[in-house]
């Protein structure tokens, strides 16, 4: 009985390893060969973010701007009967998802951050988003440091409040569970701006007449393509390609696409970012 045991308890020993390494060598495998074998490239993307990566209740397909710059990223780096893959990420997941590689890399508005580059490495930027402000379009509002005094609407757990005190430390800022809370107030008159990242308030000006963004962008918080840690070939094959978009217009076609005709919003601020 206790030979049994003991072989059993080998068994599961044998088992766990075989496992352990199986995921340590598909961690450490070469992305980028992969990629380039399978003439496919497994993307992060946001399903909630409208304009970015948004769920389209008419097609049932995630659309974007990252959707659009993805597709065109995979063309350019593996030809152009080359798929793109979408698996929906969101702020919790897509680091995970990127060191269990059940994506290649993650285009989903993440922001470039000192905390983010200890755990993935990141692309060159291909945004340049920042805090900004959405108000009414017959508000007096021009710019940050006219909030100053003033009720300003933001969303918890982002660095929206700390940033507006920074540029208007007299100003009083209400918190929200999320965006759509904010922007409720907003419309209710609780306040005189709603702040957040640029691209979010592109989004939400373009769905709702009447508002419009102000005063450009007050931060600066590009963001950035992730891809796993040690994948610096699948890093430098994503940044030719985003370079070689931007020589020969696509990147610009894409972004007019998508933010041109937004009220407030500096689409030439886009465009020469590529440039």
């Amino acid at each position: 009985m206790l030979k049994k045991k003991i072989i059993v308890f080998l068994s599961l020993i044998i088992s766990l390893i075989f496992v352990v390494t199986g995921c340590q060598n598909k961690q450490n495998q070469n992305v980028y060969k992969e990629v380039k074998s399978s003439k496919t490239i497994n993307w992060g993307v946001k399903a909630d973010t409208p304009l970015f990566g948004a769920m389209s209740i008419r097609t049932g397909k995630i659309q974007g701007f990252e959707v659009d710059l993805a597709e065109a990223l995979t063309h350019k780096m593996l030809g152009k009967n080359a798929k793109a893959n979408f698996v929906t990420t969101t702020a919790n997941t897509k680091i995970q998802l990127l060191k269990n590689r059940n994506i290649d890399a993650a285009i989903a508005a993440m922001t470039i951050t000192p905390e983010r580059k200890k755990e993935v490495d990141f692309s060159k930027p291909y945004f340049p988003a920042g805090q900004s402000l959405l108000v009414a379009n017959d508000s007096k509002i021009k710019n940050v440091r006219q909030l100053n005094g003033k009720k300003v609407l933001a969303v918890k757990g982002t660095t929206a409040v700390d940033a507006v005190h920074k540029f208007a430390p007299k100003a009083s800022v209400i918190q929200y569970d999320d965006y759509g809370q904010a922007f409720a107030a907003l419309k209710a008159g609780q306040g005189e701006a709603f702040t957040t990242d640029n691209g979010i308030l592109a989004g939400i000006a373009r769905d709702n007449p009447g508002y419009k963004l102000v005063g450009g962008t007050f931060t600066n918080q590009p963001y950035g393509i992730a891809v796993n840690k040690g994948q610096g070939e699948m890093a430098n094959k994503i940044n030719q390609a985003l370079i070689e978009l931007e020589k020969d217009g696509t990147y610009d076609r894409i972004v007019r696409k998508w933010f041109k005709g937004i009220p407030g919003f500096n689409l030439h601020e886009i465009e020469k970012y590529g440039k």
